[in-house]
């Protein structure tokens, strides 16, 4: 549980309108969404009003809390801009938790209404369902304790989620990012959308800007490799690819590789881009693979969506970024994190993001070099398990691999078209001794979050090594 003290109405998240005035706005007839069929803004207006009254009649009131766990829908859409209407502090749980894991985060969140799917429409590796919300109450659950709209818990990727909590001050700013960047999708383009909606590059850079922006956002039928391809295919919109770098790996790794006159680019989130992969991409489809670096707690804060300058990334507007000791700060005027304040994560209004990294003094370029704790120490020499794993990954016949430190350095790794003991020789030639992996765990697939990141967390890959022990 977050807080436990009744809020003052002064600090209850307020109904100021801003769904309607940043998100809604826009002629009745515009298409704005496609899920299978298109949905236009004023459908998209009715459904919103649906879901406001059902909201109402339950007993929702402005400074309320709702939790939604719906996979991506059109249902979820209006629920969430319908609860944000409402004046709710909305949470977002991935549909994809197991019930173990949503009863830990509903303990934490302790909201009073809890917003699920009661029939999903479609199969596996859908881009989207069909489903009808089920509005549940909680007995006890409390109030908003702040004036933040969103909450998010991060990926967990490498250890145990936290609580984030956002604006609507915040998204708005985020938003006046998005409208700053010159190719990103706008009124008369599209925008294909393979991340979640639940977390942020979905959620903002996907939803929130198409409707702010007026570009359609479309959903594919099927998240695989064809079934992306059809969604491109689908309209001859000037078309962007917005996903994980997983995505963009499946679409350079598929046998079919049309070219598509009205695909602009691919942009990607989330995690470090592994060498090679964008001059690949551009090859099969002869667009740039653009890159972002956002965070859950902030949103997206640089960009490079022409791809000229990767790996390095350019800071949107607004935001202020420095390097000490080695770790990337950005400014922010308060702590995103609901609960306690930490201030190894949030102090004197920096954030800690725990990454490594550098920034060009010429150019202000931010260049990521992984995460801060990748650093580590071998036999007295400090190893960088970012190189490490760059080095594996490039490898040829390597589609992916993690490289963590557990006891030692081990490497999990996905093979095509070569061997272990090939990867090992040229391990030998590409990297120093005290460099080398220990052991290379071979899996059909690497583990990941729910939002698509490899998972780093050194028991969960033992877990997942276990499964295979031939390996």
């Amino acid at each position: 549980m977050l807080g436990s003290a009744t809020p003052h109405p002064s600090r209850v998240p307020p109904h100021d309108g801003w769904v309607d005035h940043y998100l809604l706005v826009g002629p009745a007839d515009e298409p704005c969404l496609r899920l299978g069929r298109t949905v236009t803004r004023g459908a998209l207006l009715d459904l919103v009003a649906e879901q406001k009254k059902r909201f109402s009649v339950a007993g929702l009131v402005s400074g309320g809390t709702v939790v939604l766990r719906l996979p991506p829908s059109l249902t979820y859409i209006a629920v969430l801009l319908a609860a944000w209407q409402s004046g709710a502090q909305v949470s977002l749980l991935d549909h994809r938790l197991t019930q173990a894991e949503v009863d830990r985060a509903l303990d934490r969140l302790d909201p009073q209404f809890v917003v699920t799917a009661e029939r999903t429409g479609g199969a596996a590796l859908r881009g989207y369902s069909e489903v009808e919300a089920v509005l549940a109450r909680r007995p006890g659950g409390r109030p908003a304790q702040s004036d933040h709209c969103l909450v998010q818990l991060s990926s967990g990727s490498t250890g145990p989620s936290k609580v984030i909590a956002r604006t609507p001050q915040d998204l708005v700013r985020e938003l006046a990012r998005y409208d700053g960047l010159a190719d990103y999708p706008a009124r008369g383009a599209r925008i294909v959308l393979l991340a979640s909606v639940v977390h942020v590059l979905g959620l903002v850079g996907g939803l929130l800007q198409s409707l702010h922006a007026g570009a359609r956002l479309d959903f594919p039928e099927r998240l695989t490799g064809v079934g992306i391809l059809d969604a491109v295919a689908v309209d001859e919109l000037p078309t962007t690819v917005l996903g994980v770098p997983f995505h963009a790996e499946l679409l350079a790794a598929q046998s079919d590789a049309r070219r598509f006159p009205q695909l602009t680019r691919m942009i990607v989130a989330g995690e470090l881009v592994r060498p090679g992969l964008p001059a690949v991409f551009t090859e099969r489809y002869g667009v740039p693979l653009g890159t972002m670096f956002g965070m859950t707690e902030l949103g997206m804060i640089a960009t490079d969506l022409t791809g000229r300058h990767h790996p390095s990334v350019e800071p949107a507007d607004g935001m202020r970024v420095r390097v000490q000791d080695g770790e990337l700060l950005i400014a922010a005027a308060a702590s995103p994190y609901l609960g306690s304040s930490d201030p190894t994560r949030w102090a004197d209004g920096w954030l800690h993001t725990r990454d490594a990294a550098t920034v060009d003094r010429d150019s202000g370029l931010l260049t990521l070099l992984g995460r801060l704790d990748s650093q580590i120490s071998i036999g007295g020499l400090k190893v960088d398990l970012t190189e490490v794993e760059r080095t594996v990954t490039a490898l040829p016949g390597v589609t992916e691999a993690v490289v963590v430190h557990d006891g030692g350095i081990d490497a999990y790794l996905a093979l095509e078209g070569t061997t272990v003991d090939i990867v090992q020789a040229s391990l030998v030639r590409e990297l120093a001794p005290y460099k080398r992996p220990r052991r290379l765990h071979v899996l059909p697939g690497l583990p990941r979050t729910t939002t698509g990141k490899t998972l780093r967390d050194p028991a969960a890959l033992r877990r997942a090594a276990a499964e295979h022990p031939a390996s």
